[in-house]
């Protein structure tokens, strides 16, 4: 999870002038995902370190307004828009506290739209991405000493206006991938889902902030 939370964190850090032909396509996709009652959403996540190592990790979430459940390998949030459960699997601990006071930047939300704060944008190009046509494009700080990469691309599809994958070039060579393999509008999902149940994680000890 430690990567995703990086990436997520970066958000806070990071609006060349923006591309108007770029910008048009962002506010496209914000406008549909904001439009959206919930949505469901499934990725992988890569990390390749400059030695070459690679580490891999699959995550998916839930958003319904401003409420989401997100599972990053075998960590979980919860946030039912007024608390907040962070369910660390390895600890068997369960971390609790105001979602005013959480950090937000975990929410599935951020990452459908990371790029709505703080960046600069600038058209790549377009390209074929497992068989769709996809706008590629650059994402870079406003404030490059903040920061911990130098830029994002990411790849959105030009026929479906979804966000298919994004790509983070640290500046220490680390270059983390993460692609989305599904995304469903609309599902249905009961409230209950964004709400921690003791019942179901038996053992695990609870720590309020």
């Amino acid at each position: 999870m430690k990567y995703l939370v990086a990436i997520l964190t970066f958000v806070s850090f990071i609006s060349f002038g923006q591309d108007t032909k770029s910008q048009a396509v962002l506010d496209k996709l914000s406008s549909k995902i904001k439009g959206l009652s919930s949505f469901y959403i499934e990725f992988n996540a890569t990390v390749k370190s400059p030695n070459g190592k690679t580490e891999s990790e699959i995550g998916k979430g839930w958003v319904k307004g401003n409420k989401f459940s997100a599972a990053y390998g075998d960590n979980t949030i919860l946030s039912n828009g007024l608390k907040q459960w962070t369910i660390v699997k390895e600890d068997k601990s369960v971390y609790e506290a105001d979602a005013s006071k959480a950090d937000d930047l975990l929410n599935p939300k951020k990452l459908m739209t990371i790029w709505e704060k703080d960046f600069k944008n600038n058209f790549e190009k377009e390209e074929t991405l497992n068989g769709e046509t996809v706008v590629v494009i650059r994402l870079v700080p406003n404030n490059p000493g903040k920061a911990e990469f130098h830029s994002i691309y990411i790849s959105i599809s030009k026929a479906a206006n979804e966000l298919r994958k994004a790509v983070v070039k640290m500046k220490n060579g680390t270059v983390m991938t993460y692609t989305l393999t599904k995304f469903t509008e609309n599902p249905a999902v009961e409230d209950a889902k964004f709400v921690y149940d003791p019942k179901k994680y038996p053992g695990y000890d609870l720590v309020r902030d």
